[in-house]
């Protein structure tokens, strides 16, 4: 029988992170929303990390007002995260997943 928790893990994560080149809070979102991942979704997630410098299209279509951003665009109801996702507890709350 899956509990509430084991059902939120089992669900595909699709996740976008916006970032401007190697600066240090782009580097620092890359690093910590990988950590998170692994460490909560495991086995679960898709990440597409894209470089608002190489890809101005693909931003723009998103009208960003703030980098790095994190688009959570599955599992619904989709979520955008701005900063460093540093916070952890506030980063697994965006995601929809409880500690």
């Amino acid at each position: 029988m899956n509990t509430d928790s084991d059902q939120q893990h089992e669900k595909e994560f699709v996740l976008r992170l916006f970032v401007t080149g190697a600066s240090t809070n782009s580097l620092r979102a890359i690093s910590n929303i990988k950590q998170i991942c692994e460490t909560y979704i495991k086995g679960n997630y898709s990440l597409e990390i894209i470089d608002v410098y190489q890809q101005r299209a693909t931003a723009e279509s998103e009208q960003l007002i703030a980098l790095p951003l994190l688009i959570k665009i599955l599992p619904l109801p989709e979520r955008r995260l701005v900063g460093d996702m540093s916070d952890t507890e506030k980063l697994l709350l965006g995601l929809g997943l409880s500690i």
